[in-house]
């Protein structure tokens, strides 16, 4: 049975010294455009023998900070600064990106839970076929960088996945402090499970650093920042910058932890969303986080949702309109490098 190949083309070679900019063709027939193709960004720094990195950013349509981030280094990297390979991706689903939107308005593909993909699939799941097939082989880490989109706020934040390797660990936590965020977490177990890009990474042997760089369809200087100096600080540790590459000392990170379900809130009820609990507040386990009005009915007594747990409150829901199952908040805890489940 012959190997899967991708339909998506690039317009640059991946292997060439230099810097190169254009895009990858998806093709995408339609109405309006019998023989068109999706033209999604993208561009390669190469110069001499070193790793390979993918940025990537854009995932979700409606995070920001890593898109103009991402754009940022792109524009003021030139190849002498280089030792390696920076391939950057910075719209990955570009239809959402070019929307402002979560999910692809083309077929509601979200981009970070499509993986592995299908090279024969609808767009989104092509995308994600590229991604892992063709893009993560030929790479040592990628940093894939988001935010809580529309619908949440985090406590700005660098993240990595639990690492049973106590050595990798440890420098997955170098480059989380490096990265300077105000928090940085571990996760056990991220949202989506084997069809996230972190999950992908893994199959590939790819080592994979993300970020939850604020939210609520916003941009903020701070964490901007942490997606301009926090890569670049990254980039050099890793070797991929070359040490002449100036780069802005790192702020303190405070490490954190999240683990199970334990962690979430979710709406009991659908109503007006009346939150309780600040960002960066710390909690305790029965305490009230935030209430459910009922504006169709204003007589009723709103609904209560409670923490289940003792921790700070690292992401919270930013739309008052909600629904029951929609997150309120998550929270996240001291990091502790035991592999018990339990902790």
């Amino acid at each position: 049975m012959s190997k899967p190949v991708s339909r998506i083309s690039s317009e640059i070679d991946f292997n060439l010294e230099g810097k190169q900019v254009g895009f990858l063709r998806l093709p995408h027939s339609v109405h309006r455009s019998a023989y068109g193709w999706i033209p999604i960004p993208v561009a390669c720094i190469k110069n001499g023998e070193g790793p390979t990195v993918l940025l990537m950013a854009g995932n979700h349509g409606d995070e920001y900070e890593g898109q103009i981030g991402h754009g940022v280094l792109l524009r003021t990297l030139e190849a002498s600064d280089v030792k390696g390979r920076i391939i950057f991706l910075t719209s990955a689903n570009f239809p959402a990106a070019m929307a402002g939107m979560r999910t692809s308005p083309i077929d509601e593909g979200n981009l970070n839970r499509s993986f592995p993909g299908d090279t024969n699939g609808g767009v989104t799941a092509q995308i994600a076929w590229y991604i892992e097939h063709v893009l993560l082989p030929q790479c040592d880490y990628v940093f894939d960088l988001h935010s809580g989109g529309s619908s949440l706020m985090y406590l700005p934040s660098a993240l990595c996945r639990r690492n049973s390797d106590p050595n990798k660990m440890l420098q997955s936590l170098e480059i989380l402090k490096l990265m300077g965020a105000p928090a940085a977490y571990v996760a056990d177990s991220p949202q989506g499970d084997d069809r996230t890009l972190t999950a992908a990474a893994g199959r590939q042997g790819v080592v994979h650093f993300g970020s939850e760089l604020g939210g609520g369809g916003t941009l903020t200087p701070s964490a901007l920042r942490v997606a301009i100096d926090g890569i670049r600080r990254a980039l050099k540790h890793l070797g991929i910058l070359k040490a002449s590459v100036s780069v802005a000392p790192a702020e303190p990170t405070q490490l954190l932890q999240v683990r199970g379900l334990d962690y979430f809130v979710y709406a009991p009820d659908s109503g007006l969303f009346e939150p309780l609990v600040e960002l960066g507040e710390t909690v305790e386990a029965g305490q009230a986080a935030g209430r459910i009005h009922f504006h169709d009915t204003p007589w009723r007594e709103p609904s209560v949702a409670y923490f289940k747990r003792e921790g700070i409150a690292l992401c919270k829901r930013m739309m008052c309109r909600t629904e029951r199952g929609d997150c309120l908040f998550h929270l996240g805890t001291p990091f502790e490098h035991s592999l018990s489940k339990d902790a």
